[in-house]
């Protein structure tokens, strides 16, 4: 996959993880059925890259920030899905954890 980028990565793993067929994805993001596995294919083989909105609708499909798209760091890409599916008030404890942390 040497030729793919972070988001065809990132889209693929997320799918995947999710258990949708590429056809399902697409369908469900808004696009034709008669070109939405084609279109997703495209996108995880890094052929094309959709839109912002597309990448967004994407995002919200999977359950992920669209932030995850763009991790360069498979730790940060972990911690920003994981971040999605936490309630306010765990977002909240988290952060208060992490900012009472020492810097290194």
């Amino acid at each position: 996959m040497s030729d793919t980028t972070i988001f065809s990565r990132r889209l693929r793993e997320a799918r995947l993880r999710s258990g949708l067929s590429q056809m399902a994805l697409g369908v469900a993001a808004g696009i034709d059925e008669s070109s939405a596995s084609p279109r997703i294919n495209q996108y995880e083989r890094g052929k094309h890259h959709p839109d912002a909105l597309t990448a967004a609708r994407l995002a919200r499909v999977l359950k992920v920030p669209s932030a995850y798209f763009a991790a360069e760091d498979d730790d940060l890409a972990e911690l920003l899905a994981l971040w999605d599916g936490l309630e306010p008030e765990q977002k909240r404890r988290l952060l208060v954890s992490v900012r009472e942390m020492p810097s290194s």
